[in-house]
């Protein structure tokens, strides 16, 4: 396990130490879990009070620093004054002893999920690890390793004092939950509540299947060289056919009923807000499929080069409502099937907008890096791994793998390009060489106000900047939700 330069990566973002080859939980927070699993006639912990007592003295025990005093007090208020007291006696009596025993059981999961990293896709590296700016890759993690990974967060476990320096997002919980202390609203609780809703679930049924997170980079258009994106000659001179348009003046991304890449309109921290004061449209998403949170742990900011691709989380959540009306609604089956490699089919694709005066949109420097973002966004790059990588043996649920000598990284970036090749061809020779762009099926983009609202793009040109951009990467159509906006209503017919 020591020489595993995946594990050696995220291992400093972990609240486990390696010794003799095996991970470990400190003998302490053993303890402290031990006694939770147990419930509360041995830990104590019946109480936000006492919980939040615990957690503090497990932070110390890895050394971490000590909880702001709102963090704590958002704990007390959530568990001893707004759930009720008949949910909050189920959450001491049977979600904490079963989040503590899934933590117990993290070290050997995670073991687990070594062993098998190597032979998920051959030749592949799929293992836990951080995913470093300019650096394609992908992870693969079970939802059960995911659920011990977001109960580290609700336990605010994770080290956090060095994910600064790698430009990482925030993991833990606590300004969730100082954020309900500090300025209360329905809506904070309300993300608090989806939240607690995936705990009881998943204490409810283990999930099993898989989840995979990508990060896609625009490979360089001339090696060594510093352009790392089609310039406004390519676009220009790009004769491809524009896809199909569909407006939907009703309805939601996460709702649409194609299988179709669904867009994230993603801060460059992946997650933005969530785990804070945020409720927009990437918060919303990130609450009522949490196992995106999982992300946030080691997926630094987006470059203007790179987007980041998330398939198969599940949805456990209804709501009404946005930003400050957004409501917790109950519960929600997810019915999507799932793919060979035990993904549900949820392709969710994050990309970050410019955030700018309106007018400085429509400079060429914002244009081109708004449809180079987008570009990158909605290339199917897994289309090659997987038909390369992976034979289906239909007499068995299990996968039989094929050898490659194509790195995932070099699939994405070792690719050359000649400056005399026509417009029309570069997609084709270049941004998706190997990736069988042209085999999408209904694998369709649904999108809708990009980098809009407070980023002060402007709604028709956004639009059509995605439009451009799906039509590239040779994608069938592009649903378009206009959450009513009137000015897109004919998108549609101004072709």
């Amino acid at each position: 396990m020591e020489n595993r330069d995946d594990l050696n990566s995220i291992l400093p973002y972990l609240p486990l130490v390696i010794r003799s080859s095996s991970l470990y939980w400190p003998p302490r927070v053993v303890e402290a879990l031990k006694a939770m699993s147990e419930g509360p006639s041995h830990s104590r912990v019946d109480s936000g009070e006492v919980l939040r007592q615990a957690i503090s003295d497990m932070r110390r025990s890895l050394s971490c620093s000590t909880l702001e005093p709102s963090a704590s007090h958002g704990y007390a208020l959530i568990f001893d004054e707004l759930i009720g007291e008949k949910e909050s006696k189920r959450w001491f009596d049977e979600i904490i002893p079963a989040l503590a025993k899934l933590l117990l059981k993290f070290p050997s999961l995670l073991e687990e999920h070594y062993q098998n990293a190597d032979s998920i896709v051959s030749g592949i590296e799929t293992g836990l690890r951080l995913l470093d700016s300019q650096q394609a890759g992908i992870v693969f993690l079970s939802q059960e390793l995911i659920g011990a990974l977001l109960a580290c967060s609700f336990f605010c476990l994770f080290p956090d004092d060095n994910r600064g320096a790698k430009h990482l997002p925030q993991i833990n919980f606590d300004h969730l939950f100082a954020t309900l202390y500090e300025s209360y609203s329905e809506s904070q609780e309300s993300k608090i509540t989806c939240i607690m809703h995936y705990f009881e679930r998943f204490c409810s049924c283990v999930p099993i299947g898989t989840v995979s997170f990508e990060r896609k980079i625009l490979p360089a258009e001339y090696r060594n060289s510093s352009i790392t994106a089609p310039d406004a000659d390519f676009w220009s001179k790009s004769d491809v056919s524009l896809c199909a348009f569909k407006v939907h003046p009703f309805g939601l991304i996460e709702d649409q009923p194609d299988n179709a890449l669904e867009v994230d309109f993603a801060n460059k921290y992946l997650g933005g807000g969530s785990l804070s004061r945020g409720c927009v449209q990437e918060e919303i998403r990130f609450m009522i499929n949490p196992e995106l949170i999982a992300g946030m742990l080691f997926l630094p900011r987006m470059d203007d080069n790179e987007a980041i691709e998330i398939v198969g989380t599940e949805r456990f959540s209804c709501y009404t409502g946005y930003a400050s009306s957004f409501r917790f609604a109950g519960d929600f089956i997810d019915k999507k099937e799932k793919d060979p490699f035990q993904r549900r089919i949820t392709r969710i694709v994050a990309i970050d907008a410019l955030c700018a005066p309106k007018m400085r949109h429509f400079k060429e420097i914002c244009l081109l890096r708004e449809i180079n973002k987008a570009l990158c966004g909605f290339l199917n790059c897994s289309k090659s791994w997987q038909h390369q990588n992976m034979v289906i043996d239909e007499g068995d649920s299990g996968l039989r793998h094929t050898d490659t000598n194509t790195s995932h990284g070099a699939l994405l970036n070792d690719v050359e390009m000649s400056r005399e090749k026509p417009a029309n061809n570069l997609v084709r020779d270049f941004y998706v060489e190997g990736v069988d762009c042209m085999d999408h099926e209904d694998d369709g983009v649904a999108t809708g106000n990009w980098g809009c609202g407070v980023f002060g793009g402007d709604l028709e040109l956004k639009a059509t900047i995605q439009w451009l951009a799906a039509s590239q990467t040779r994608r069938p159509f592009i649903s378009y939700y206009t959450f009513g906006m009137e000015a897109l209503q004919n998108l549609d017919q101004d072709r």
